[in-house]
């Protein structure tokens, strides 16, 4: 399914770069701009810079005179508007209608009968197959100062409403563009986090059990175990670096402390 972001008479420059940012960030690249304020937005220097690398949307981002053409290919318009019409499409989170969306639950008059606005997801929450190829799904986003015109809210399917703080739910353009893009990501099945660090490899008993000797020595040697007296401190110690789940570099800077400390305590012996 095809996914675009239309900006409608945006004024900041900034705002464009970091919707570009936004949407790449969230794995789309369709931006369209409507009426900006600026003619030359795509080349302004803040817009670059609030790009922040996403310079293939920027160079692939198309400026239009109106929203009929940007909205040309679209078959599902979803308006974000935070201030409620007395008319209009009806009013959801976005999490809440790219649910129903996905899983064919939206219906439309047709031909006299109730139809899936669109198939149904898949198993993996994708769209299903038999969605044609020009079918796509648009996010408008109206100007900074005044957010969308009516007649454009009127057209849409759906007034996405992302909910805030009763008492300031004022959000930034590039920000509302970042969280739509999040929500339809995660609906559409999302990405999986990439955890960067090095756990290394586990150690096993035996190599827990030799630590273990290692400390009881040093913290004898340090005054701070008295063997005739030893109570629960080893075998407290044995479960806590249990439950640390140690690896074999952990283990190596753990006997480096025993090490140290019975160097410190022969040395404070002589």
């Amino acid at each position: 399914m095809k996914t675009r972001f239309v900006l409608i008479e945006t004024s900041h420059a900034g705002n464009v770069g970091a919707a570009a940012r936004a949407i790449k960030t969230m794995g789309f690249d369709d931006l369209v701009l409507v009426r900006p304020r600026w003619s030359n937005v795509l080349r302004k220097e803040e817009t670059i810079q609030r790009a922040s690398g996403a310079l293939d949307v920027l160079a692939n981002c198309r400026i239009v005179e109106t929203v009929e053409e940007a909205l040309e290919g679209m078959s599902h318009l979803c308006a974000t508007a935070m201030t409620p019409r007395d008319f209009g499409p009806p009013a959801r989170t976005p999490r809440a209608h790219f649910e129903m969306l996905l899983k064919g639950d939206l219906v439309a008059q047709q031909d006299g009968g109730k139809q899936p606005f669109l198939p149904a997801a898949n198993a993996v929450g994708e769209p299903s197959a038999g969605l044609s190829g020009e079918t796509g799904i648009a996010f408008l986003f109206g100007c900074e100062r005044y957010g969308m015109a009516n007649e454009d809210v009127y057209r849409c399917h759906v007034a996405l409403s992302i909910p805030t703080n009763p008492d300031f739910g004022s959000l930034n353009l590039a920000s509302a563009v970042q969280v739509v893009a999040y929500d339809w990501r995660q609906a559409l099945g999302g990405y999986a986090v990439q955890d960067a660090a090095v756990h290394g490899e586990r150690a096993d008993a035996q190599q827990v059990a030799g630590m273990l000797a290692h400390w009881q020595q040093a913290l004898v040697e340090v005054g701070f175990l008295d063997p005739d007296a030893p109570k629960k401190l080893m075998p407290r110690l044995n479960q806590m670096f249990n439950r640390a789940q140690l690896t074999q570099e952990e283990i190596h800077i753990l006997r480096g402390v025993a090490k140290a400390m019975l160097r410190t305590a022969e040395a404070a012996s002589r």
